[in-house]
């Protein structure tokens, strides 16, 4: 089979179990660490979320940076800032003063439907109300139109923000005639002058998720936006749990003033000595340790969808699919959620071990672990260290499901962990290919 020939199967399943030591990738609301309850305890969690985001920004900063298969390929980007950094191009592309630059880009966005914060609060007015995921050249494609039909658009721009102050809603009540409801539901839009046909074209055209590789990954919904596609993405990503019962602790912390600190060594009298000995800062910090599972499916037939989609002709979108897939699969070993990177060293970490395998269908092997893992020792009942513990559930699960759908194709393995190397010698399945690197998981 060549590198751009269809794939057998249309799934390819990603199971992964990985060991973490005092870290908090993720919080809820109060700083606490996120958890979910699964076989009568409780247990840690990271949200396929965290995980997703990791995995996106992973492979397009690869891809920015000319590393990777994706290397040269366009990536999306997802922010509200779309109004700003269209705004940034045309005064420092095009020789807009900036003013008028973020006026002309906020009013062009809002008449092809994006909303956008009260106008009243600087920190808001020129970002949108929600996060638009798009390709990375959007702003600059938007700013070159915009600059090209400055002629048109100045006055148009002009128009647009005086009939957005005369329809403005008044302070003390009372509604004007032209702020109720218009037929698609918005108020005011009926007064607006409508953007000329051929810049909402353009600007759309520069939203829409045209080749970005990202986007066909991850898709992208857009409800604010009729007439700009959204896309139904190609991976499916589980929320990552501990496949042991939860314990956290409440990591006492106390900063040091280095300036107290020097004043007490250079103290001349034991008055001096004994002032401001205390910390400059004291609190308390949540950290999680255990061996989370965490799985993922990648839809190879969606992902050629998408990329067709996108204006790719079949043997360009099989091409793309295979670079796109192992991109996707470095990343889902690769990285991981950054928050407290520096405080826990946490984006060190590696799996102990990976199990990838095609079938007809996904497969989540969360099964295997709603029993939790006891850690206790072997020869009291216990399963032993949960890393171990979880490689044979999880090997064992996949042998068990593998005799009774014969849909699943055959599977690889891959570990950084000499200690899984080794049970690996008694433990893989008799279809089961060894491999040491993460291309291998894919090829």
């Amino acid at each position: 089979m060549t590198e751009t020939s269809a794939p057998r199967a249309q799934f390819l399943s990603l199971h992964l179990l990985e060991t973490l030591a005092a870290v908090l990738p993720v919080r809820d609301e109060n700083g606490a660490p996120k958890t979910i309850v699964y076989g009568g305890c409780e247990r840690h969690m990271i949200t396929s979320q965290a995980r997703r985001r990791a995995e996106r920004t992973h492979a397009r900063d690869r891809a920015n940076a000319g590393v990777g298969p994706l290397a040269g390929h366009t990536m999306g980007q997802r922010t509200r800032e779309w109004a700003l950094l269209t705004a940034r191009v045309l005064e420092t592309s095009h020789g807009w003063e900036r003013d008028e630059a973020v006026v002309t880009a906020r009013a062009v966005l809002e008449a092809v439907g994006l909303k956008f914060g009260d106008p009243s609060k600087p920190t808001v007015a020129n970002l949108t109300k929600v996060l638009l995921f798009a390709p990375t050249d959007t702003d600059e494609r938007i700013a070159a139109h915009i600059a090209a039909r400055a002629g048109e658009l100045r006055p148009w721009r002009d128009a647009y923000v005086a009939a957005q102050a005369a329809t403005a809603k008044p302070k003390r009540g009372a509604r004007k005639a032209s702020e109720e409801p218009s037929e698609d539901g918005e108020k005011g839009r009926k007064d607006l002058p409508p953007l000329p046909k051929e810049s909402r074209a353009a600007v759309l055209t520069a939203l829409a998720p045209r080749d970005a590789i990202d986007i066909a990954l991850y898709g992208r919904f857009l409800a604010e936006i009729a007439d700009s596609p959204n896309v139904d993405g190609a991976v499916q990503s589980a929320h990552a749990f501990t496949i042991q019962e939860a314990e956290t602790v409440d990591d006492f912390f106390a900063a040091a003033d280095d300036a107290k600190l020097q004043r007490k060594r250079n103290a001349l009298d034991f008055l001096d000595a004994a002032d401001d000995a205390g910390a400059g800062m004291t609190g308390y910090q949540s950290l999680i340790s255990g061996t989370f599972y965490r799985h993922a499916v990648l839809d190879r037939r969606r992902l050629r969808t998408n990329l067709r989609a996108a204006g790719m002709s079949e043997a360009e979108a099989d091409e793309v699919a295979v670079a796109a897939e192992r991109e996707f699969v470095t990343a889902f070993v690769e990285a991981f959620p950054e928050a407290k990177k520096n405080s826990t060293a946490s984006t060190g970490s590696l799996p102990a071990l990976v199990l990838a395998f095609e079938g007809e269908r996904p497969y989540n092997y969360a099964a295997a672990f709603q029993k939790p893992v006891d850690e206790g020792p072997e020869d009291k009942g216990g399963e032993g260290p949960a890393g171990a513990a979880g490689v044979r559930r999880l090997l064992r699960h996949h042998a068990f499901v593998g005799k009774r759908r014969p849909g699943i194709g055959a599977s690889r393995l891959l570990t950084y962990d000499p200690q899984v190397d080794a049970l690996l010698d008694d433990l893989c399945p008799p279809d089961a290919r060894r491999v040491d690197t993460v291309e291998g998981l894919t090829s």
